[in-house]
């Protein structure tokens, strides 16, 4: 036994003798590190919303009437102004035949009033011209023309002047009756033309509630909303509609541009911020923000999901470390792990600026060039020596 235990002795012995040297540079570990760059940071703020029509409403006919011709269908594309029905409105009609009636009569009756004031004009010049005469010869011959002559001249004289006033109003009152048949002529007209249902704008028929040969009440009617002709939405340019969180709001303006990513598609389209409601929603506290993307194409749908990215800070020439190589302890602050010239690990305290989803920017605390510990920290200590090895991270802004 004393033998045995004598041989594990000097087995024992001779591997602590064989152990690696802490100090040895050949024994150190190898480490990944990334070097300080400067490059342009910015942070965008991601947020998912839906599609939306720019607008979209429900097709109502102004007059009640039949459908005699439909020219849409669930999913037609019309043009603005396009015909999309015809009605059928016989009781317009008839109205339109009396309203026509109505204003030849007025006509004639016009005709008839100007007929008659100039035939009492024509005797008012006649009895005038008379009472100028014989009051001329009383004035020059009184001996000629009695008193009763020039009284009965005068009367008749006052006679036909009030026949011409008479006459007078009576043409200005056929010339109102006129006036208000044709008026109730193009009203009715302008009720008929809405006959004849057009769309609003360029758009999808996106639902149909009725077919040739119903009725189609009037939409001023108190009536549910299958009283609609069809549902037209415009989609050639859609909007969406996020909320944006109170702290970037500062940073939202109008026209700026922003990328919209549709996951469905794997594509990227360009929108524009088109309207904000400018005004921080208390119980959220985000604000109303609207995008507009065009669709020319009609590739995208109303429905579909997207990611709106908005840029909200920028930072031109920044030093950049990646997010894996910091210990953030507080706001605007952390920790990284240097490897010095010696190849030993330094412990430094950084103060951070801007961050984005894979960086952040250093204020102070390092310097470009300088190698910092890129993964994870817990490992290693101050002091210790390592072999370095510089890597590639992915993109960093």
């Amino acid at each position: 036994m004393f033998a045995i235990l004598l041989f594990a002795g000097l087995l024992s012995g001779c591997g602590s003798a064989a152990k690696s040297n802490p100090h040895d540079p050949e024994n150190a570990p190898h480490v990944a590190v990334v070097k300080i760059e400067r490059r342009d940071l910015s942070s965008t703020l991601e947020i998912a919303s839906e599609f939306r029509p720019f607008q979209e409403i429900d097709v109502h006919a102004k007059v009640s009437g039949y459908i005699k011709k439909l020219y849409v269908d669930w999913g037609t594309h019309v043009k603005q102004g396009q015909l999309l029905a015809v009605l059928e409105v016989p009781e317009l009609q008839q109205q339109l035949l009396q309203d026509e009636a109505a204003i030849r009569r007025s006509e004639q009756d016009l005709e008839r009033a100007r007929e008659e004031l100039n035939r009492a004009e024509s005797i008012y010049n006649v009895t005038h011209l008379t009472y100028t005469r014989f009051a001329d010869v009383q004035k020059t011959r009184p001996e000629l023309v009695s008193q009763e002559e020039i009284d009965v001249a005068q009367g008749k004289d006052l006679e036909a002047r009030a026949g011409v006033s008479a006459a007078k109003a009576s043409e200005a009152g056929a010339e109102q009756a006129l006036l208000v048949a044709k008026a109730a002529y193009e009203m009715n007209k302008a009720m008929y033309a809405y006959a004849s249902i057009s769309a609003p704008f360029d758009g999808v028929v996106t639902r149909i509630n009725a077919y040739t040969g119903a009725l189609l009440p009037a939409g001023t009617s108190s009536n549910s909303d299958n009283s609609a002709l069809c549902h037209l939405s415009q989609n050639n340019l859609l909007r969406l509609v996020i909320p944006v969180p109170e702290r970037a709001v500062a940073d939202v303006h109008l026209g700026d541009t922003v990328a919209v990513q549709v996951t469905t598609l794997n594509k990227t389209f360009n929108g524009k911020i088109a309207r904000f409601s400018d005004q921080i929603d208390r119980e959220t506290r985000t604000m109303h923000t609207e995008v507009n993307v065009p669709n020319p194409n009609y590739v995208l749908v109303p429905g579909m999901y997207a990611t709106v990215q908005i840029p909200l800070h920028t930072v031109q020439d920044a030093l950049t470390v990646p997010i894996q190589t910091v210990q953030a302890s507080d706001a605007g602050h952390g920790s990284v792990l240097v490897v010095n010239g010696s190849n030993r690990i330094e412990r430094r305290d950084v103060t951070l600026g801007l961050r984005t989803a894979t960086g952040y920017e250093i204020v102070a605390g390092l310097k470009e060039n300088e190698l910092v510990l890129f993964g994870e920290q817990s490992q290693y200590k101050a002091g210790q020596l390592v072999t370095p090895k510089v890597v590639e991270p992915s993109e960093i802004n």
